[in-house]
């Protein structure tokens, strides 16, 4: 499913949020819900929570946000003390009940359910080869293809050997939450693409795909789990055991995540989210600072990008004004499901409303994290000028765009991405903008203290971690060949 977004307004939408939890002495359930309500903005389309006795399992699974999703009566009725939990936005499969997460399997082995955050690469050549070996899929995602490879292994080997074998077979991102029955799991993928974090309550653990989940539940942040580990947590919160199944000479971190994806308050591979995006706005201005009178975000995912450039221009000497010169309307829904490009163009002005006294007669620099397609960036520098800017210039906490993204980020095609075939000078010329520029990749590295060769930067550079079809790679990698799971 395509959208299309830029800045906060319709683009590359977030992907998938999973958390899982074993607790002692008390339902699960009500605080997968609240965990789930603080990853809503990872996923809009669906949400789940599957749980279990020591019996048997029990799953609710509902299109739409976490409020819809679920009744009192709902949470009440699913019991057990261990469970996990999934919100998502589809990137791969249908937009249905049917790929809607956790995905159950009930065999002879006993129950499994599955949460996925993330995209493999080679999920229908594993559907294939387990399709003639008998298995019946009842829908398109990948999720399911996870979980079938998953249930087959547990039926010849233990637990932890299962999920190595599994790791060794599917290729791609991915961050899971796993229930075999009572037992709770997560997994993060060899490369760590995908974010997965331990925390701690005060009866048990749980994990979830950002730390805010936690905080929301009054949990304390243990720690990030690492690329290609495997953690189980110990039935009745005892703990957890971690086993480190596969390992990769460097990992392959999103650097999206930081960007615009996570939550501001989330620590991600041990950086708070926050802070990592003022750093980039620091450097923003060392990088392509420009005189103006007033420098305002696009809302919301440029706000933390603004204040740390306002603050370094400040320190530089400029008069810089900072201010939140553009009003959203939250009731407003999500542009992505305006089916036309004149309603996107349209939902500019439903979305936002500048403030012409800060507006008016100035000159302007307005923040944003990305420009995918241009056209929220060409509506909003004509809604400026409209209200009497002198001048708008835009600057970009992340560089250009210019190739799809793979692994679990439901982005534009190159056809609509505008930095694809176009240069920073045209890209300014198509907006209308007095000037643009874009935050280098050497900031993004530097601003999270990793070296480029351990982020993900397929989506700005067109060469990506894994082995996928007509597209070059920024490593020596090669997918698994599916003829058999091997250790």
């Amino acid at each position: 499913m395509s959208c299309g977004r830029d800045g906060d307004l319709g683009g590359p939408t977030e992907k998938c949020g999973v958390v899982g939890a074993s607790l002692a002495g008390r339902d699960a359930a009500r605080p997968l819900y609240y965990s789930l309500y603080a990853l809503q903005h990872r996923g809009q389309e669906s949400a789940g929570i599957v749980t279990h006795d020591g019996f048997q399992q029990h799953d609710h699974v509902s299109m739409g946000l976490v409020g819809d999703a679920f009744t009192e009566a709902d949470i009440d009725g699913l019991k057990g003390s261990a469970g996990i939990g999934h919100v998502r936005y589809p990137t791969a499969g249908s937009v249905d009940k049917s790929c809607a997460q956790p995905f159950t399997v009930s065999f002879k082995s006993g129950s499994l359910a599955l949460s996925h955050n993330g995209n493999l690469v080679n999920s229908d050549e594993i559907r294939d080869e387990l399709a003639g070996k008998g298995h019946a899929f009842t829908s398109d995602g990948d999720t399911e293809v996870i979980a079938h490879d998953l249930a087959r292994n547990l039926l010849e080997e233990d637990l932890v050997r299962a999920v190595k074998r599994t790791m060794n077979r599917i290729h791609g991102s991915y961050s899971l939450a796993i229930m075999h029955d009572e037992t709770v799991l997560g997994v993060r993928d060899p490369e760590g693409n995908r974010p997965l974090v331990i925390g701690e309550v005060e009866d048990g653990y749980v994990i979830a795909s950002e730390s805010s989940a936690i905080d929301t539940i009054d949990g304390e942040l243990v720690r990030d789990v690492r690329p290609g580990e495997l953690v189980v947590l110990r039935p009745d919160g005892e703990g957890y055991d971690t086993y480190q199944l596969v390992e990769r000479d460097r990992p392959a971190h999103c650097f999206f995540e930081h960007v615009y994806f996570a939550r501001p308050d989330s620590v991600i591979d041990d950086n708070l989210v926050y802070e990592v995006r003022r750093e980039l706005g620091r450097k923003l201005w060392k990088e392509s600072g420009i005189e103006s009178d007033v420098v305002m975000p696009v809302p919301d995912s440029g706000r933390a990008f603004a204040s740390g450039y306002a603050e370094a221009a400040q320190e530089d000497g400029s008069n810089v004004e900072f201010a939140e010169g553009l009003m959203k309307n939250r009731y407003v829904g999500r542009t992505f499901i305006m089916p036309t490009q004149d309603e996107r163009e349209r939902a500019v002005r439903l979305k936002l409303n500048p403030i012409k006294s800060t507006v008016e007669g100035r000159t302007v620099t307005i923040i944003d994290d990305s420009i995918v397609r241009g056209t929220t960036s060409t509506q909003l520098v004509r809604l400026l000028k409209d209200c009497g800017a002198e001048e708008v210039h835009m600057r970009i906490g992340a560089p250009p765009i210019i190739a799809p993204c793979y692994m679990g980020i439901n982005m534009a095609t190159r056809e609509e991405l505008i930095a694809s075939d176009k240069s920073v000078e045209e890209i300014r010329e198509a907006i209308s903008a007095d000037s643009l520029a874009y935050l280098s990749k050497e900031a993004i590295a530097d601003a999270l203290s990793v070296s480029q060769s351990d982020l993900c930067l397929g989506c700005v550079t067109g060469e990506y971690p894994y082995d996928i079809d007509d597209e070059e790679t920024d490593r020596d990698v090669t997918r698994p060949v599916i003829d058999g799971a091997s250790d």
